[in-house]
């Protein structure tokens, strides 16, 4: 094999110095074609869905945000008062149950009303 590579002349070297030719311009048009259509789909993903993808991750974050520290509120005011209630008058344990049970039903409450407020203010836009 090694002798016909060495022996065969010119032309089996053009022949091949050619089809190398032909496969590279081959690959690199193709290249340029990957190339456009990359670019072209990162322009189209980043204008238009990038910003507002954000926009509502970030709104979407903030209601829960909202959401979570009504209910939290809730259940530590209650707690909060029911201690209080348990050292002024030396009930404990009872005020610390039952102002917890009445902070987290508060919570429970605000949290389904500011649901139904955020509800009505996304159907508005």
């Amino acid at each position: 094999m090694a002798e016909d590579t060495n022996s065969g002349g010119s032309g089996n070297r053009d022949q091949s110095s050619s089809d190398e030719a032909a496969l590279s311009a081959r690959l690199g048009n193709l290249d340029q074609r990957l190339s456009k259509i990359r670019d072209s789909r990162k322009v189209g993903t980043d204008q238009s869905g990038n910003e507002q993808d954000t926009q509502a991750r970030a709104s979407a974050m903030a209601m829960g945000f909202r959401l979570s520290s009504e209910l939290v509120a809730g259940v530590l005011a209650g707690a909060a008062l029911g201690w209080g209630f348990d050292r002024l008058l030396s009930t404990s344990p009872w005020g610390l149950i039952v102002f917890l049970l009445l902070g987290f039903t508060a919570g429970v409450i605000n949290v389904m009303r500011a649901a139904g407020v955020m509800a009505k203010q996304s159907n508005r836009l």
